[in-house]
């Protein structure tokens, strides 16, 4: 039974006698475009809504200018063959057809016996530049193995399943960046802080009060009504057309309502509009590549966003992993490649870091199907001409393992303080529960 209330049903009446706040509404609003049993303002889950102030801050280099995009590899990415320990016979041992050979490998400046997979050479580029880090043994302690449960920790900053509490590491660091006023209202800028892109907004991107705009495709993100039912439709019309109720009370449902139903249609029409532009860059044909392809858009197009969220799949990659495992890093590799040269193009490299992460790396030994089962550590990487590129941590030991899998040197939480302290200018306490050590990412003159 679906437990949202729809804002156009019989029972509006009820609840426009009941105190409620537009952060709550809109968090409680469904928004699925062609679903003929909700309508939803917007498309696609797009639950957080703009108003008609379009604008970042006129100071350049402030935090509120900084931009986050959250790069998620579901499944669980192969770490031992992404950053390759070439130089270490127990990895040709443990993988007598899946190892890469050392002529094969991009080396890592001043990492002897290291190097990147070949389908990464677009990100060996990127190093060199001065545009990427590689940080090495990421993960977490009292590991799990399950992709659900792994994913919920990463997403929820939370190792316990007890204090996730639904919410995760994003949404709370915005729930600290934008706190309600006396009223229970966020501030009007808030209402598109964070954007995800795909079927479904990730834990990750969950507040308690700030919700994610988010939608699958930008021809989804628009009113919805008019494909259910002609009564929906006018009733939408008549708020629409109707002027603008007085109150003296900001909470006050009636004016709320038309309210957020003009925000609706300005944020709807603003996406819609950015992402309908054309690129200097041209970008791969991947599912990844179209997806930062639009956050580049609505980049350049200045949305009030301070993080995205994007998704490649794909990584459980238990059998023939070989071929597979390429590909996925080719698509990776060369739509990070992309993005960024887009965002030099149009001037905004300089304000967007990206962080790209897997749940868990996988096991050292690899399977009788040619393919390799869930691990622990791995490698992630961040992105930016802000960042202090190169490697970061130490390679996990490849004797010394935990159950047959390599043992994190690096908390993930450490990863995510560095980000929000260091450039998104928010208390990682807060929103972390804790302090974390930071991984060393950002120069002290980057730092927020």
């Amino acid at each position: 039974m679906c437990n949202h209330y729809h804002p156009l049903s019989t029972d509006t009446p009820k609840l426009l006698d009941a105190a409620f706040t537009r952060r709550r509404f809109l968090g409680g609003m469904a928004m699925l475009s062609a679903a003929a049993s909700v309508p939803g303002f917007v498309g696609s889950a797009g639950e957080a809504l703009a108003d008609t102030n379009w604008h970042t801050s006129s100071k350049p280099g402030v935090p509120e200018e900084r931009i986050l995009v959250v790069v998620q590899l579901s499944g669980g990415n192969d770490g031992l063959n992404t950053v390759v320990p070439f130089g270490d016979d127990n990895y040709h041992r443990a993988r007598p057809s899946l190892r890469i050979a050392e002529r094969d490998t991009l080396k890592l400046q001043d990492k002897d016996g290291f190097g990147l997979n070949p389908a990464l050479r677009p990100l060996h580029e990127m190093i060199g530049q001065g545009r990427t880090a590689v940080i090495n043994g990421v993960g977490y302690p009292n590991p799990n193995r399950s992709h659900f449960k792994s994913m919920d920790i990463w997403h929820s900053a939370k190792t316990d399943e007890k204090d996730q509490r639904g919410r995760g590491w994003v949404g709370q660091a915005l729930d600290t960046a934008y706190p309600l006023d006396k009223n229970g209202n966020a501030p009007e800028d808030a209402a598109m802080a964070c954007v995800s892109i795909g079927s479904d907004a990730p834990l990750a991107v969950q507040g308690k009060h700030i919700k994610p705009v988010a939608f699958q495709a930008p021809e989804a993100f628009r009113w919805a009504g008019r494909d259910v039912h002609d009564a929906v439709s006018d009733g939408y019309d008549d708020i629409q057309h109707a002027a603008a109720p007085e109150a003296d009370d900001p909470a006050d449902p009636l004016a709320f309502v038309h309210r957020t139903s003009l925000d609706a249609q300005v944020a709807s029409s603003k996406v819609r509009y950015a992402v309908k532009g054309s690129t200097e860059t041209r970008f791969p044909a991947s599912p990844l590549s179209q997806q930062l392809q639009m956050v580049a858009k609505m980049i350049r197009a200045e949305l009030p966003t301070r993080i995205y969220y994007v998704t490649l799949g794909g990584f459980d990659t238990h059998a023939q992993q070989t071929n597979k495992h390429t590909q996925l890093l080719t698509q990776f590799a060369g739509a990070m490649k992309a993005f960024y040269d887009e965002l030099h193009k149009t001037g905004h490299d300089g304000r967007v870091v990206s962080l790209a992460f897997s749940e868990f790396g996988r096991r050292l030994r690899q399977n009788a199907s040619g393919g390799t089962d869930h691990g622990v550590a791995g490698p992630s990487f961040v992105f930016g001409p802000s960042i202090t590129a190169g490697v970061h941590g130490g390679y996990p030991s490849l004797t010394q393992l935990d159950q047959g899998d390599l043992i994190h040197t690096i908390d993930f939480r450490g990863v995510y303080a560095d980000l929000l302290d260091n450039w998104m200018g928010i208390d990682s306490r807060q929103t972390l529960g804790a302090k974390y050590e930071h991984v060393g990412l950002f120069k002290p003159a980057k730092r927020a």
